[in-house]
């Protein structure tokens, strides 16, 4: 099914849905309700395009309408009302959709010792090209006094066209751009200088693929003197079968022959989500004068390797690099948002670098002279490296608790191992925890870590203190980590509820965002009180910037609404096993600051994963839905993440049950405040919150006047043998134990459970009119478990809608997905809800 292309210019009903329509209305003998909302006319005087759209819908229907049929008419004028809306909140949308984000910071001190320079990469949504419009902007930062600071802008930023990735060299005296092909092409690398382009590379895919840009496998680093360049890329295509008309055609070659063509040869297996097509990450290292590019041997072909750094030079000479590596011996199980794959620490030799005989080196797996090393044989998981400014340390990432649980996410933990200043590394060199995982945490007390990313360099001056953002509850929050003695301090302001994110450090001052539901972005500027920074307050000022401009329009409506983070206690405490699990999880509640008799209707907002969470950031999607006159009740049920890992841990086993009743628990508590009016509910998910949003209309059928759901979870038992994660449906399923029972040939015992957890087993008690969104190209919950739901919904005769977007995967984020989605959204609700 094609999607839907939405154009303010254009209508959005065309010939071929109204004829369907008014098939549908013959087969209907009695007639449909009146609009539940009137038509607003357009200005007088003024014959809007809208108006000629409903003098072409009159055309279409002229011989019905000539009859004065008033069936005829009701339909009509709701195909009116259903255009006017999509016109009006297309508009709305569309200036929320312009505000800008800030993807990555970079803050360099002058060479004469006075202010430093501040580079960002912004993007920007453009939707008539359905990508992402990246620009730099850069600032001149000046510190007038110890509380005060300005920032002078560049009077306009610089576009980067096709540029996949920017990392600037440690000093910031150059600038890698990294332009990865869009077909077969070579991958060009440009080094920038100053004021010019200094070199330029092609790399043809017989060396390697697209160098990866996802956050996750992605790593590139430069050593010491800027002279190297580690990175990851796909590894290059092997070969494959060659035909012609007289069968197989033995020692082929890559160049093209219109006489024969290529086969498909041997399936590989991919990383799943976001992946499909993609070649296994491999490791590379570039020389920037010579342009010689060499890949890193001795890796097992199982590694998948990311994230590169360089070790710590010795002799003036870059040795060594760290990466991470994941083993795929068997099936590659998903890992986009999945933090329950094994990783490991490793470290490998430059190729470029050549060992002299009386050279200390390090004594690896296979013992001296070994290419590489497994650094944290003893854990299960370790990821993001960062050595210690004095190279006497190496700090990781764990996601160990996943790991070891089988949960997808979970709280992680910070570990060091101490790097030997003689290169001397032994193979049992033990593993400190710095931070451990948080069991549970006492009220307003740390909870724990929960993050995904670091700074490439997150330390301050002292060179024991990282500076990190993670998640504390419903918000995110700027943390200071001593790494010596395992002290946290939370140095955002305690006293708000919004969400701050560090983006860059400028010496021992922070530059952050802070945003919350009903702020746009703002930049921040965070310096300590005192020197002393163990016992150091910081002090916030802000920032005045032009990078989160927002139209007058926006300003208005966000300025009139107000929210806050509500504790809502457990409703059944005597279930609950860990004490973890029986304190109160949270919802964040956005409003309009007018007080009305009644309360607006409200949209309940679900997150996905579970093992996820929704923060009071900003969000352009949900900012939109509360300007449309909703209120917002996002819940974060036990399960999520940020509240410590007993409560974390009590939802897998009962999904379906523990966190459906969570959600319900909490809609009673808003009603019961005064909140919400009982009968003007809705509620929206994605992927596990599509499968709460199913369930509850199930479970609770008459709680919900409308539903909208994104690539929901409907049917486990379905889910198993079609998803890139199949090891979730036992884990969520089955609680811990699901690791072991999990099978590649799920038993009818099995299936049996899967379906019982699931939504569709409730699908018989469903009324609540429903949009489904769907993408064809998920591989993570194949868009079959939604289609089939809405056709068993289309079976028993309940309303419903179903988009599903041909290129899309998982996320539906591509721009102009994402702006049809949320407007379909907006306009179902306003159907049903108004």
């Amino acid at each position: 099914m094609e999607s839907i292309q939405v154009s303010i210019a254009a209508p959005i009903w065309s010939s071929p849905e109204l004829a369907l329509e008014r098939r549908r209305r013959r087969r209907r003998p009695p007639p449909p309700p009146p609009p539940r909302y009137p038509l607003r006319p357009p200005p007088a005087g003024r014959r809007s395009s809208l108006s000629r759209s409903a003098g072409r819908l009159s055309a279409l229907f002229a011989m019905d309408v000539s009859q004065a049929d008033p069936l005829k008419e009701v339909t009509l004028g709701t195909v009116m009302a259903t255009e006017e809306e999509y016109a009006s909140q297309s508009k709305l949308l569309q200036e929320f959709t312009n505000v800008c984000s800030i993807d990555k910071a970079w803050i360099f001190q002058s060479e004469k010792g006075k202010g430093s320079q501040a580079m960002f990469s912004v993007s920007q949504s453009n939707l008539l090209a359905n990508k992402r419009r990246k620009f730099i902007l850069s600032a001149q930062i000046a510190s007038e006094s110890s509380n005060s600071v300005t920032f002078q802008w560049a009077q306009f930023p610089v576009e980067m066209a096709n540029a996949s990735l920017i990392v600037p060299s440690p000093s910031g005296s150059k600038l890698l751009i990294v332009k990865n092909p869009e077909n077969d092409s070579p991958v060009q690398l440009e080094i920038w200088g100053s004021s010019q382009l200094e070199k330029e590379f092609h790399i043809p895919q017989s060396v390697h693929g697209s160098v990866y840009t996802d956050k996750w496998f992605e790593g590139v680093s430069w050593n010491f003197d800027e002279s190297l360049i580690a990175y990851v890329a796909e590894e290059p295509a092997p070969s494959k079968p060659t035909f012609n008309s007289s069968g197989y055609k033995k020692d082929s070659s890559n160049e093209k022959d219109c006489g024969s063509w290529k086969g498909q040869g041997d399936f590989e297996e991919e990383w799943g989500e976001t992946y499909a097509g993609k070649r296994k990450p491999a490791l590379f290292v570039i020389d920037i004068q010579s342009g010689e590019v060499q890949a890193v041997q001795g890796i097992a072909s199982s590694l998948s390797v990311g994230q590169v750094i360089w070790a710590p030079s010795s002799g003036g000479i870059d040795q060594h690099l760290v990466f991470v590596g994941w083993s795929s011996d068997q099936r590659k199980l998903g890992i986009r948002y999945c933090y329950n794959r094994p990783c490991a620490l490793y470290l490998t030799k430059n190729p470029f670098h050549q060992s002299e005989a009386n050279e200390k080196d390090f004594k690896g797996d296979s013992g001296k002279g070994s290419t590489l090393y497994n650094l944290t044989q003893s854990i299960s998981s370790a990821f993001l490296p960062r050595f210690s400014p004095d190279g006497k340390y190496l700090l990781f990432l764990s996601a160990k608790s996943a790991v070891d649980s089988g949960a997808h996410g979970a709280t992680n933990s910070l570990h060091k191992i101490d790097w030997p200043v003689d290169g001397e590394l032994s193979l049992h060199r033990s593993i400190v925890d710095v931070i451990p995982v948080i069991m549970n945490a006492e009220e307003g007390h740390f909870p724990g870590l929960y993050f995904s990313g670091l700074l490439t360099n997150p330390w301050l001056s002292d060179g024991c203190t990282m500076i990190l953002s993670s998640i504390w509850g419903s918000s995110e929050v700027i943390l200071a980590v001593n790494v010596l003695n395992g002290s946290v301090s939370r140095i955002s302001p305690t006293e708000s509820s919004a969400s701050w994110e560090i983006l860059s450090l400028d010496g021992d001052n922070i530059v952050a965002v802070s945003s919350s539901p009903t702020d746009v972005p703002q930049l921040k500027y965070g310096y300590l009180i005192d020197k002393t920074i163990s016992s150091a307050s910081w002090s916030w000022l802000d920032i005045s910037s032009s990078i989160f401009k927002c139209s007058e329009k926006v300003k208005m409506l966000l300025g009139s609404l107000q929210f806050n983070i509500i504790k809502i206690p457990v409703k059944n405490v005597a279930a609950c096993t860990t004490k973890g699990a029986s304190k109160p999880f949270e919802a964040i509640f956005v409003s309009t600051k007018s007080k009305n008799d009644l309360p607006d209707p409200l949209i309940v907002v679900l997150h996905g994963g579970p093992h996820a969470v929704a923060i009071s950031s900003f969000s352009k999607s949900l900012a939109f839905l509360s300007s449309l006159g909703f209120s917002l009740l996002i819940v974060n049920y036990r399960g999520s993440i940020g509240f410590g890992e007993e409560a974390l841990q009590s939802l897998p086993g009962k999904v379906g049950s523990q966190d459906v009743d969570d959600v319900l628990t909490a809609i009673d508590h808003a009603v019961n405040l005064g909140l919400a009016n009982p009968s003007r509910i809705a509620v929206v998910g994605g992927s596990h919150g599509g499968f709460l949003t199913t369930h509850l209309i199930g479970q609770a059928p008459d709680k919900f006047i409308a539903a909208a759901t994104r690539n929901p979870v409907c049917n486990l038992e379905l889910m198993v043998g079609t998803t890139d994660i199949p090891d979730w449906c036992y884990v969520e399923s089955f609680g811990s134990e699901g690791k072991n029972h999990f099978t590649e040939a799920p038993s009818a015992e099995h299936l049996s459970l899967f379906y019982s957890k699931s939504p569709i087993s409730h699908l018989h008690k469903v009324k609540t009119p429903t949009l489904f969104l769907l993408s064809a190209k998920d591989l993570r919950v194949p868009f079959s478990n939604g289609l089939q739901y809405a056709r068993a919904l289309r079976e028993k005769g309940v309303e419903h809608k179903v988009i599903v977007f041909p290129h899309d995967v998982h996320g539906i984020d591509r721009p102009q997905s994402d702006f049809e989605s949320f407007l379909n959204i907006g306009v179902w609700f306003k159907k049903y809800c108004k």
